[in-house]
């Protein structure tokens, strides 16, 4: 199982986005138990990225990126297309659409770490053929028993393998209106 101090120990020195990471979960507390990394944060709610720059200012917390956008629009900006070591999510969308967001952001040889409920073995099913047209590969999906939780949980980790066709992520709402699925043939 990929434990916090496997997961920790890998992080150190790295560079790491937290998409859609609403109150800084798990962004910030990896961050608190590696300090060495770097890290983005990206909220597109305005009035939670105000929240993440005051917490980040009060505990002091350095190499820490607040941005206020959308996974579709910072996958397209050369600065972070392709630019993290590590993409993270958690409670953002299903597999396919957040293959979508995640991988472009991803450098290969990087990986995507996404936290996922009780339907992620089939959401990775679903999601199979996105990931792999995006540039990713499956790695694992490891069940996380949390207590006190009667939920299953999972992590589901992907490999960035080869770089994402330069027209993902489409533009925003497109990835969750219209997720990438592989078409039945005939």
């Amino acid at each position: 199982m990929l434990g916090m101090e496997d997961a920790g120990e890998r992080l150190s020195g790295k560079h790491i986005i937290d998409v859609g990471t609403g109150a800084g979960f798990p962004g910030i507390p990896l961050k608190i138990i590696r300090p060495g990394m770097r890290l983005t944060l990206l909220e597109a709610t305005e009035k939670k990225v105000g929240y993440l720059r005051h917490v980040v200012n009060r505990l002091g917390l350095e190499g820490v990126t607040v941005l206020h956008g959308r996974a579709e629009d910072l996958g397209q900006l050369s600065q972070h297309r392709e630019r993290y070591d590590w993409a993270v999510a958690r409670a953002v969308a299903e597999m396919p659409i957040l293959a979508e967001y995640l991988l472009p952001l991803v450098r290969i040889g990087g990986r995507v770490l996404a936290q996922k409920g009780e339907s992620a073995p089939a959401e990775v099913q679903r999601a199979e053929w996105a990931i792999t047209q995006l540039g990713g590969r499956m790695r694992r999906l490891a069940q996380v028993d949390l207590l006190g939780l009667a939920e299953t949980r999972y992590l589901v980790l992907l490999d960035k393998v080869a770089a994402t066709p330069p027209q993902y992520p489409r533009r925003p709402g497109v990835p969750t209106k219209r997720p990438l699925m592989q078409k039945a043939p005939g």
